[in-house]
């Protein structure tokens, strides 16, 4: 029996029948447009489950289709799997930061292509993180209501933002998360903090945890992971 519904959009025909061929051959249902009008009217109609969704498109390009999809309450719980060209750094920031999940540079293995899909429907499907929940990873153990941190039998004494990073990233292993996502994340959309001290904190937090501060992971022209 097919399982969740994807939206592909793309207006490549060779690139919109390799996807379908795969999701299909994955057991999903798909439905395939070529332009973001496209991509527009059947999200809404369709409400799929994910969206593949090409950056570059004749017309409503893919960023102003994420824009508009994040802000409507009717779609903006469908998660976003942005397809871009190598070196589209700026434009992968953008949407990452416009609400997409997770992105895949052309070209692109299918193979990895469906592995991040189905982790992205897994992430939509868990419940919010429990913000009081004791984190058990790697050999770190990150206890939020003692505000503590311990790597194997060492304690390490984090500032109150480095904590919140730490804790923010950790949260959520393997996903990618920009600076002013990660602002947002452990302070709000209103925290006057720039994008530089991001860096300057994360520095700070990879020396404190020593070689376990290897887990935190630069994202060259993204952002920041914790390591899987």
């Amino acid at each position: 029996m097919a399982r969740e519904c994807i939206l592909v959009v793309d207006d490549e025909e060779d690139v919109l029948e390799l996807l379908r061929y795969n999701l299909v051959k994955d057991g999903y249902k798909v439905e395939c447009v070529g332009t973001g009008e496209a991509a527009l009217q059947t999200a809404r109609t369709k409400l799929p489950d994910a969206i593949i969704l090409d950056l570059m498109l004749p017309g409503i390009d893919g960023l102003d289709v994420c824009k508009v999809l994040k802000h409507d309450g009717k779609t903006a719980h469908i998660p976003v799997l942005m397809l871009t060209a190598k070196g589209e750094e700026a434009d992968i920031v953008a949407g990452l930061e416009l609400g997409a999940d997770d992105y895949v540079t052309k070209p692109f293995s299918p193979r990895i292509l469906l592995a991040r899909l189905r982790a992205v429907l897994r992430r939509d499907r868990r419940s919010p993180p429990d913000d009081t929940e004791v984190l058990n990873i790697h050999e770190l153990v990150i206890h939020p209501g003692r505000h503590e941190v311990r790597v194997g039998d060492e304690s390490v004494e984090l500032t109150y933002t480095e904590f919140s990073i730490l804790h923010f990233l950790a949260r959520q292993p393997g996903w990618v998360f920009t600076r002013y996502q990660i602002i947002d994340g452990v302070r709000g959309a209103n925290y006057a903090v720039t994008d530089r001290s991001v860096d300057v904190q994360i520095a700070g937090l990879r020396k404190k945890l020593g070689d376990a501060g290897g887990y935190i992971e630069t994202v060259r022209g993204v952002g920041y992971r914790f390591k899987e």
